[in-house]
């Protein structure tokens, strides 16, 4: 079962397991989750375990219940509200997912044009690079490209990156709040590179958000760049009509 803290219960280590499976397509949407006997083999848990963990996938919208037919699962993907600023790990949670993350590479590298722009740096400014897979319950579900400033950036970099989510480092360590973000959203597919850290296929469908987020001033202190699978998650948002006249 998934590699969790030291004296989860038994039934969330079920529940974040079967999670992945239906994260992964390994339980399909509209397919028959596996009989209690099954998982109470598979497993090697009680009755009552299997039903606490089925209960929870029940609650998080991950599987429905079909009165003389069994339990079933739902889709699979994700739904997220892009209502308020918020990092990866605070709206996993909030979803009742288990976030976790794999650190790519991180390192110094010249400020593109584009880079530069978001950041109000001159092109070629040293920047530093952060690249990591994001994981909902075991799954890889987005790769993030963040771009700080160098110094910023040098103490972020000495931080537990797998653990410590960059945001609360910012907000929490270093003292500079966010304020605000511009979003921009476009369909793409995966190029090489981010279909092998997603573990999807070359040309897989991906939305592409570009984030600058802003602390005080408004300045801007982290762009990002991130790449989420287009077949586990879907967007929401709420738009209020301007008033006429």
């Amino acid at each position: 079962m998934e590699n969790l803290p030291h004296g989860t219960p038994l039934y969330a280590q079920v529940e974040v397991a079967l999670a992945a499976d239906i994260a992964a397509g390994e339980l399909a949407a509209g397919t028959q989750l596996p009989s209690e006997d099954a998982l109470i083999s598979r497993f090697a848990v009680s009755r009552t375990t299997v039903r606490k963990a089925v209960e929870n996938l029940v609650a998080r919208g991950l599987v429905e219940i079909r009165r003389g037919k069994g339990t079933f699962v739902t889709d699979a993907r994700i739904q997220q509200q892009l209502t308020e600023l918020s990092g990866f790990v605070e709206d996993m949670l909030a979803l009742g997912r288990h976030p976790t993350a794999r650190v790519l590479g991180k390192r110094i590298v010249p400020a593109t044009d584009a880079v530069a722009e978001q950041l109000a740096l001159s092109a070629g400014t040293e920047v530093y690079r952060i690249e990591r897979v994001r994981l909902a319950d075991g799954v890889p579900l987005s790769l993030d490209e963040t771009y700080l400033p160098l110094a910023i950036g040098e103490k972020i970099v000495r931080h537990d990156l797998e653990a410590e989510p960059i945001f609360a480092l910012l907000e929490d360590k270093y003292d500079l709040p966010l304020v605000e973000a511009r979003y921009q959203l476009e369909a793409t597919v995966a190029d090489r590179r981010v279909a092998q850290a997603l573990d999807v296929a070359v040309g897989a469908p991906i939305f592409l958000i570009e984030r600058t987020s802003y602390c005080a001033g408004p300045r801007p202190i982290d762009y990002e760049k991130l790449y989420y699978r287009g077949d586990l998650i879907r967007f929401s948002t709420l738009l209020r009509r301007r008033p006429r006249g």
